[in-house]
């Protein structure tokens, strides 16, 4: 079965490898960093999963996959507080497509300040940790939950809700 993964993010790849893998045999993995068509740093929950549909979907018309994944992560504001919220989407080879969201945590009024003056969680983090690529790995996340909670890890989550939206609707057939 061929599967592609609209990025090239390390722990998102891990994520949908990791679930597929469970549940799929001879499963044949394509990636590539697929345009999710929303800001850099998504701003609302519903911009995040425009991101995730739009990767999903940017991913199954560049190949031949079977399903195509998109994950998007970003962030929303609810009552002037700052949550990081996560988002994915499956796409069939048919057109339909599956969404689901993830975890959301609040992020610290110092970080959302950074966010809410432009930047991107993904440079804020690295800032304020002093370490690189926080997004390839433990995500903020993984960060603002001593390591409990790790980026793959809440990720996996997601694209088990999607498989498992996917394994349903084969089985109504």
């Amino acid at each position: 079965m061929e599967i592609a993964i609209g990025t090239t993010n390390k722990a998102k790849i891990q994520a949908v490898q990791a679930i597929v893998n469970q549940y799929f045999e001879k499963v044949n993995f394509t990636y590539f960093k697929a345009a999710s068509q929303v800001s850099e740093q998504p701003l609302t929950t519903e911009e995040t999963r425009l991101g995730a549909i739009n990767r999903a979907k940017n991913t199954a018309l560049a190949t031949d996959a079977a399903l195509s994944f998109g994950l998007e992560g970003g962030v929303t504001e609810i009552d002037g507080v700052m949550y990081v919220c996560n988002w994915g989407a499956l796409t069939l080879a048919d057109g339909t497509t599956f969404t689901a969201a993830g975890a959301q945590i609040i992020l610290p009024e110092e970080i959302a300040q950074e966010i809410r003056g432009g930047r991107e969680l993904g440079p804020v983090m690295e800032q304020y940790t002093q370490r690189l690529d926080i997004r390839q790995g433990a995500g903020a996340v993984g960060i603002f939950t001593q390591g409990i909670v790790s980026r793959q890890t809440m990720f996996e989550h997601i694209v088990a809700l999607l498989v498992g939206q996917y394994l349903f609707t084969l089985a109504q057939r």
